[in-house]
């Protein structure tokens, strides 16, 4: 049985993934905080797979991420999603201390921790894949924090990209472009969310990448809307 972690699989991108990749020799691990939300994957996906567990970890904090490693326990995993997120919006002139170093922990360490936790336990034709953004190419106004944590993960999943490379596991990188999910919900403003992509787009981009035959890589996916990125 195969054993696929995906964080931030309460909603959106990450319950698309979940929905896509649910199949009778899969146990899905699925992280989220919110306890309603992820029940709600849990119950989209069941029937479909071996077994799903819930994993409900505040990622912002390393002792959360480390809470999260530890249930998940010994065995190996085949598939490492890191979609968990946060974003702030705002002039960086605005941007407080907390809300910098929460962005920096769901966005930027978890992920590191994770990966560097996993990697060595995953098998030869594992994958890792990342869900990053169009802001990890270019900036946007008042979307410092964000971008910053973008442009950083990029960097550090290139390079992990070619550290694995000989082990034969897989790092793949999605950039959406906005997409539609619950996210815009605690962002102010007014979004033209109707122009925007959905979330099983993103999904279906990702199980296309996994299902190329496990000597080829996808390193990168680009998703952009006819309507513009943002």
């Amino acid at each position: 049985m195969k054993r696929y972690l995906i964080t931030g699989a309460s909603r959106g991108i990450g319950r698309a993934i979940a929905e896509k990749l649910a199949a009778k020799d899969v146990e899905l691990l699925l992280h989220g905080r919110d306890t309603v939300a992820l029940a709600q994957t849990q119950k989209a996906v069941e029937l479909q797979c071996a077994k799903v567990a819930l994993l409900i970890h505040d990622l912002a904090i390393t002792a959360g991420v480390s809470d999260l490693i530890a249930e998940v326990g010994k065995e190996r995993i085949d598939l490492l999603v890191n979609n968990a997120g946060v974003a702030v919006v705002k002039p960086f002139m605005e941007i407080t201390q907390i809300e910098w170093k929460q962005t920096v922990g769901v966005n930027i360490t978890a992920p590191f921790m994770l990966t560097q936790h996993f990697a060595p336990r995953m098998p030869p034709g594992s994958s890792i894949v990342n869900i990053l953004s169009v802001a990890a190419k270019r900036g946007f106004p008042n979307w410092s924090a964000y971008c910053m944590s973008k442009f950083a993960l990029e960097g550090f999943s290139q390079c992990v990209r070619e550290e694995l490379r000989d082990r034969k596991i897989r790092v793949i990188n999605v950039y959406p472009a906005a997409t539609d999910t619950e996210i815009w919900d605690q962002i102010e403003g007014k979004w033209p969310r109707k122009k925007m992509m959905g979330a099983t787009e993103v999904g279906d981009a990702v199980v296309f990448a996994l299902a190329r035959p496990t000597d080829t890589l996808v390193e990168n996916i680009t998703l952009s809307s006819l309507a513009g990125n943002l």
